[in-house]
C-alpha cells in the first residue's frame, strides 16, 4: 500500500536541497576526524573525539538529509502545506549545521559554552520544524502506512532530541545523571523511534517506485511504526523505574523486528523487476546486510549480555549499524531523491519543443556507481579497524573523507545540470514570447 505522489504541493527546490548538498560535508569532516585521531577514536566509546565523530554523523548527515526529505515528501506525498517552506527550511538548515559543528567541537574542547550552545541551537532546528511540520501532519488522516509512520517518526525526532539536549546541557552545567543508560536510551530513541520509523515509511514508497518490487505486506507496513515506537517507550520506562527486564526485552524486540524488516525488504529487492542493478539498489543491499550484522550482534548481546564486554563488540556495532547500515540506505535514499526531484522540478517548467532530460543524464550511474565502491572500501576499512585500529583506523578516515567528497560533487553536478536545464528552458520560453510578439 503506497501513498500517492502529487507534484502540485512540492515546495521550491532550494528548501530540501540545501540539506542534502551540506550532509555529505559532515562525512569529509568525520573521516579528517577520524584520520587525524587515528585508533584514539576506537579506545572508548565515551572518548570525546568518538562522541564528536557520532555526532557529525548523527546529526551532520543523518539528521540533515532525513529533514531535508520530510520538507519535501510531506507536501508531494501525503499533500501536507507547510506555510513558508524556504524560511523554514533555511532556519532549520542554519541551526542544524551550527549545533552540530559546536556539538562536535564542544565535545572535542571540553567547552561548557560550546555545548550549551550546540544545545540551544539543536533545539531550535528541530523544535522549530516540530512546530512548522507537526499540527499540519497530524492533521492529515492516516490512509496509508506511508502516512501513519511518518506521523509516528515525529515523536521519535522529539524523543532523541529532547534526550540529546538534557545530556549535552547535563553534561555542560554539572548535572548528576544516569549518562550510560540515558545515552544508549538517546540512541534508542534516535536509531529505532526516528530513524527507524521513518526509514521504513518512506521505504514504502521509495523501494517499490524506485527499485520495481513488489509493495510491503499491509499488516508489516501498517504496525511495524507504532511497534517500533511502543517498544522504544517499554525501554524508557524501564530506565525510568531502573527496571532492566523491560529494557532487555525492548530491546530483544526491537532487534527481531529489525531484522525481520530488513530480511523482507532484502527478499522484495531480490524479485525487482529490473534486470539492472543501479547504485540505489547496491546501496541498499549493502546496508540491509549491515542492518543484519549489527541487529544480530544487538540479539546476542541482549540475550547473553557478556558478550557486549568483548573489546572488539562496540565499535563493530556501531560500525555496522551507523556507517554500515544507515549511511549507505540514506545515500541510496540520496541518489534517487535528488535527481527526481530535479527532473520533476523540470517537469514542470517543460516548453514545446524542447526534451526533458531523464533523471540518469541529470545524475549518471556509472558515477554513482564509482563513488559507492569508495565508501563501501571505507566501510570494510572501519570494519577491519575495530579489531586493529592502530593499522586501519587513519586508511579508513581517508576513504571516508573521499567517499563523502564524492557524494557532495555528485549531488552538486546533478543540481548544476537541474541550473543549467533551467535556464534553458526559461532562454527557450522567452524566445518563443518575443517571436510570438514579434509575430
Amino acid at each position: 500500500m503506497q501513498s500517492p505522489v502529487s507534484l502540485d504541493n512540492a515546495p521550491p527546490l532550494a528548501a530540501s536541497l540545501r540539506f542534502f548538498l551540506t550532509a555529505p560535508l559532515f562525512l569529509v569532516l568525520a573521516g579528517l576526524l577520524l584520520l587525524v585521531s587515528g585508533s584514539e577514536i576506537f579506545a572508548s566509546r565515551w572518548a570525546p573525539v568518538t562522541l564528536a565523530l557520532v555526532h557529525l554523523l548523527t546529526i551532520g548527515f543523518m539528521l540533515q538529509v532525513m529533514i531535508g526529505a520530510l520538507i519535501q515528501v510531506l507536501p508531494v506525498i501525503i499533500g501536507v502545506h507547510l506555510r513558508r517552506p524556504l524560511p523554514l527550511a533555511r532556519f532549520v538548515h542554519g541551526a542544524l549545521n551550527a549545533g552540530a559543528l559546536a556539538l562536535a567541537a564542544g565535545f572535542l574542547t571540553a567547552s561548557s559554552a560550546l555545548l550549551r550552545l550546540a544545545a540551544i541551537l539543536l533545539a531550535l532546528g528541530v523544535g522549530g520544524f516540530l512546530l512548522a511540520a507537526g499540527p499540519a501532519i497530524f492533521a492529515q488522516a492516516s490512509t496509508s502506512p506511508t502516512i501513519r509512520g511518518l506521523k509516528l517518526s515525529l515523536p521519535g525526532l522529539a524523543g532523541v532530541a529532547g534526550l540529546g539536549v538534557t545530556l549535552a546541557l547535563g553534561l555542560a552545567r554539572g548535572w548528576a545523571l544516569p549518562y550510560p543508560r540515558l545515552a544508549d536510551l538517546h540512541a534508542g530513541w534516535g536509531f529505532a523511534a526516528w530513524a527507524g520509523v521513518l526509514l521504513a515509511a518512506m521505504a514504502y514508497v521509495v523501494v517499490p517506485m524506485f527499485q520495481l518490487t513488489p509493495g510491503y505486506p499491509a499488516r508489516l507496513s501498517w504496525w511495524l511504526p507504532p511497534l517500533l515506537l511502543t517498544l522504544v517507550l517499554l525501554w524508557s520506562l524501564g530506565v525510568a523505574l531502573d527496571w532492566p527486564l523491560p529494557v532487555r526485552l525492548a530491546q530483544g524486540a526491537l532487534a527481531v523486528s529489525g531484522l525481520a524488516f530488513a530480511g523482507l525488504t532484502l527478499r522484495l529487492q531480490s524479485q525487482r523487476r529490473r534486470a539492472r542493478v543501479d547504485a540505489t539498489s547496491r546501496y541498499w543491499q549493502a546496508g540491509l546486510l549491515a542492518a543484519l550484522g549489527a541487529l544480530s550482534l544487538f540479539a546476542v548481546a541482549t540475550a547473553w549480555p557478556a558478550a557486549a564486554e568483548y573489546p572488539a563488540w562496540t565499535p563493530l556495532f556501531a560500525i555496522l549499524l551507523l556507517a554500515g547500515a544507515f549511511i549507505p540506505l540514506i545515500a541510496g535514499m540520496l541518489y534517487k531523491i535528488v535527481p527526481f526531484l530535479t527532473w520533476m522540478h523540470l517537469q514542470q517548467r517543460m516548453q514545446p519543443g524542447l526534451p526533458l532530460p531523464n533523471m540518469n543524464r541529470l545524475l549518471p550511474d556509472q558515477a554513482m556507481q564509482r563513488q559507492m565502491r569508495v565508501y563501501l572500501a571505507a566501510l570494510t576499512l572501519l570494519v577491519g579497524a575495530a579489531w586493529w585500529p592502530q593499522w586501519l583506523a587513519r586508511p579508513a578516515g581517508i576513504m571516508l573523507a573521499v567517499a563523502g567528497g564524492w557524494l557532495w560533487w555528485n549531488l552538486l553536478g546533478a543540481a548544476w545540470r537541474y541550473r543549467q536545464q533551467a535556464t534553458l528552458m526559461a532562454a527557450h520560453k522567452e524566445t518563443g514570447a518575443t517571436g510570438a510578439s514579434g509575430g
